[in-house]
């Protein structure tokens, strides 16, 4: 059996370790030219999901290599409001094991670390054209520099613009949210570490404001130092290859998301510098230390995008065409599983297929298993972080929008002030951030 891997993101470079493991011939074809290509610095929360799958499907060593270059596991989570004054903070749990627990890793990092070991596996510079499927059943991948690529299955890991999909399920749509986010780091230094709330050093903060505004704010602290050396003298670091493609340093990560039309029209369009004014024009009543903290973001980062998702469809009949990740569901960041999904989608499909290794299932019949568990829970998740990023909700209306920020203040108070009311919501966080499937 060979399988032909469009994308080499998250979910697609999981299933192709954990193909390898299963002895199943995989090939990776990935648009980038290079291994640290475009923008993957920013922070990715793993949950258990997340962490299973990565667990399952990578090498033993790499595994706990993805564990040792994972941020300082946050400790905090809490609710401010503009001036920067907490309403509800929730104490996070700490890690119990290297499985079942919360982890903050930077994009790039993570992507090193599924680059490891699969030099022979990903094939860089190959853009996918369209596939087509020949007269013995198998498909065979076009590119745009005229090569081709033959096998079994045909997986689309190609992200939230992806072209299989476009062919494959023309009818299945992303469609924007009325949601534009605003996003830039912030290195961390005496002085704006100083900027920082006492409750939330170190942790995750979100900032409810008037005008249905929000910012989210993430603290990493990495286990290199200001050099990039691996702190401590880890010898699993050090010896690391992938440690040579990545300039992590501790950061602060803030984003700012609003309903469109609380942004200039043509924003997506802006260099770093003009969104980091953009940020500070429209937070001109906010707290000044997080205005500082906006003024001091890196606009070599800074980007700004506008929030798009997938609109769930019925099952298909499936084929040796199939799909993972933002090829099939792309949520908002609203929920912070996008790419705990494509991690749970890369570890089921790997299942499915072994079974086929096995003789215990047919391919097709596999790909049918594998999405009729992955349509269900992943579209699931759209719908769920659709509810916390829209446009449509009150809290973007002119009027209702203050009253719903003032009944939504109000309530994170009354729990702040009650125990059993923040152990409710506190085990509901990690019951719906990797319980059991």
């Amino acid at each position: 059996m060979d399988v032909l891997v469009i994308g080499a993101g998250t979910g697609g470079m999981c299933l192709a370790h954990g193909l390898r493991q299963a002895g199943i011939n995989v090939a990776v074809y990935e648009r980038d030219r290079t291994r640290s290509d475009g923008l993957h610095g920013y922070r990715v929360g793993i949950d258990p999901h997340g962490s299973r799958a990565l667990k399952a499907c990578l090498p033993d060593q790499l595994y706990r290599t993805f564990v040792a270059t994972c941020a300082r596991a946050p400790e905090h989570f809490v609710f401010f409001d503009e001036r920067l004054r907490p309403t509800l903070a929730l104490p996070l749990r700490p890690a119990t094991d290297d499985v079942d627990s919360e982890r903050s890793v930077s994009r790039m990092t993570l992507r090193q670390v599924l680059f490891t070991g699969m030099q022979d596996v990903i094939h860089f510079d190959k853009t996918f054209v369209r596939y087509q499927h020949q007269a013995d059943g198998r498909v065979t991948a076009h590119f745009a520099d005229g090569t081709t690529a033959t096998g079994d299955l045909l997986v689309a890991a190609d992200g939230v613009n992806s072209a299989v999909r476009r062919q494959y399920l023309p009818h299945a749509r992303t469609e924007d949210t009325g949601i534009v986010a605003i996003a830039a780091k912030v290195p961390m230094t005496p002085r704006t570490t100083a900027l920082l709330p006492t409750r939330f050093f170190p942790g995750i903060g979100m900032v409810l404001a008037p005008g249905g505004k929000s910012c989210i704010l993430h603290w990493m602290e990495f286990p290199w130092d200001d050099q990039g050396r691996p702190r401590n003298d880890d010898e699993l670091l050090a010896r690391w290859p992938g440690l040579l493609f990545d300039n992590t340093r501790d950061y602060l990560n803030w984003g700012i998301a609003a309903a469109a039309d609380k942004f200039p029209a043509d924003v997506t369009r802006y260099g770093g510098d003009e969104l980091i004014r953009t940020a500070l024009r429209m937070t001109p009543t906010w707290s000044p230390r997080l205005r500082e903290l906006f003024a001091l973001g890196d606009p070599s980062t800074a980007f700004a995008i506008t929030i798009r998702t997938s609109v769930p469809v019925p099952a298909w009949p499936s084929t040796n065409v199939t799909l993972l990740g933002d090829a099939i569901h792309t949520m908002t960041p609203g929920r912070g599983v996008g790419a705990n999904t494509a991690l749970r989608d890369a570890q089921r499909l790997t299942d499915e297929l072994t079974l086929v290794r096995d003789g215990r299932k047919g391919l097709v019949e596999a790909v049918h298993d594998y999405e009729t568990k992955m349509i269900e829970y992943g579209f699931q998740a759209v719908r769920d972080s659709r509810e916390q990023m829209t446009a449509d909700a009150l809290v973007h209306k002119p009027v209702l929008g203050r009253v719903a920020l003032a009944g939504m203040r109000s309530y994170l108070r009354v729990v702040d002030r009650v125990p059993a009311l923040k152990r409710r919501m506190i085990d509901g966080l990690y019951e719906y951030r990797g319980g059991q499937d």
